[in-house]
């Protein structure tokens, strides 16, 4: 069986609203289980994509502070 898990994960939130994606990401950081990171990772990969160039230093301005 193939399974394509990005096109999976977006099929999956296709069409939701903002409440229902914050309860999503909510959702898979509250409950801190592994299988959850994939997830994480494609909606950051749509957020990045769809980031302007300020947005982007932004959000990896961010990403450094919460490492340090």
């Amino acid at each position: 069986m193939n399974l394509n898990l990005r096109n999976a994960i977006v099929h999956n939130v296709s069409g939701n609203n903002q409440e229902q994606l914050e309860d999503t990401i909510m959702d898979a950081i509250q409950s801190g289980e592994e299988k959850m990171l994939p997830g994480l990772g494609v909606l950051f990969e749509i957020i990045w994509k769809h980031a302007d160039e300020n947005e982007k230093h932004m959000m990896l301005e961010t990403l450094e502070e919460g490492l340090k």
